[in-house]
């Protein structure tokens, strides 16, 4: 069956004459005859009754109309379909730390959109210690990290955040515009546990340390739910960034911590060989990376 029967097919269907069709396709009528036969012989069916005004159809001629319409309609934009598909793009897989600032994807996706436009991104949310690894087997391309990554690494420092507390509502602190490290003596903190946040997690308690300043720490491991963590566990205040604390502990007043300052390091890290439009995705990155707070 060739579409130019079913264009003929359809024509001598709407006109219920060969003549009229003939005319109105421009061939000749013996021409579309011979055609509508081939056609009939591989349904294997009569389509039309012949009479003297004209033709009418069959039931399976009915049947076969829709049909062939669709057919042809299909035909007629497979030309547009496949103008309108553009390149192929290749996926690059990128994980996501806790505590991302999702203005700042906003950007990314933006830039990349225009400067890398072969790139389909997939996200992976996951800690940095589970990101390394996922990089180190191949299920990611680049990974965003808490922690500076292993020399093996092509690794770029993409941002400093300040870390700081957010404060139970009605705590005394929370009337501050800033908390000084000593101010943590003997308060309930939750943090991070040490396999989210390694670098974070030692430099804090090494520092608190050694200035003799002793919170009482309570580790966890949380994404979502801090909220329910600090509940759980009585906190006064919680160890986070103010992204982090603004998305997950609504009405927690945020202050940066001082004196000394905190600041929470994002790397970007990719295998040293790796394909163009990975290499292409990480230049992009990072030259958005001025200023993820903005």
């Amino acid at each position: 069956m060739e579409l130019r029967q079913l264009r003929y097919f359809v024509a001598i269907f709407e006109h219920r004459s060969v003549s009229r069709a003939a005319e109105h396709l421009r061939i000749s009528q013996p021409a579309l005859t011979r055609q509508l036969r081939q056609l009939e012989r591989h349904v294997n069916t009569p389509l039309f009754e012949r009479g003297p005004t004209g033709v009418s159809p069959t039931s399976a001629a009915v049947a076969l109309h829709e049909h062939a319409r669709l057919l042809l309609r299909l035909a007629d934009a497979t030309g547009e379909v496949a103008r309108s598909a553009g390149p192929a793009k290749e996926i690059v897989r990128v994980g996501l730390p806790p505590g991302t600032p999702s203005a700042w994807l906003d950007q990314v996706l933006d830039a990349l959109r225009s400067h890398a436009p072969g790139a389909a991104i997939q996200f992976t949310d996951a800690s940095s210690t589970d990101q390394v690894r996922l990089l180190r087997e191949g299920l990611l391309d680049i990974a965003l990290v808490h922690q500076r990554p292993a020399t093996r690494c092509t690794a770029r420092l993409l941002y400093e955040q300040p870390a700081g507390i957010a404060v139970r509502p009605g705590h005394p602190l929370a009337r501050r515009r800033r908390c000084h490290l000593a101010e943590l003596d003997g308060l309930r903190i939750l943090a991070h546990s040490r396999d989210q946040t390694t670098a974070e997690h030692d430099r804090v308690l090494t520092v608190a340390e050694s200035l003799d300043v002793r919170p009482d720490w309570v580790f966890a491991w949380f994404i979502e739910n801090a909220l329910a963590c600090a509940t759980a566990s009585d906190a006064d205040a919680a160890l986070l960034t103010r992204p982090s604390a603004q998305r997950l502990l609504p009405g927690w007043r945020w202050l940066p911590l001082t004196d000394p300052g905190f600041a929470l390091p994002t790397w970007l890290a990719r295998q040293p060989r790796a394909r163009a439009i990975v290499e292409r995705v990480a230049e992009v990155v990072t030259a958005t990376a001025a200023d993820p707070t903005a």
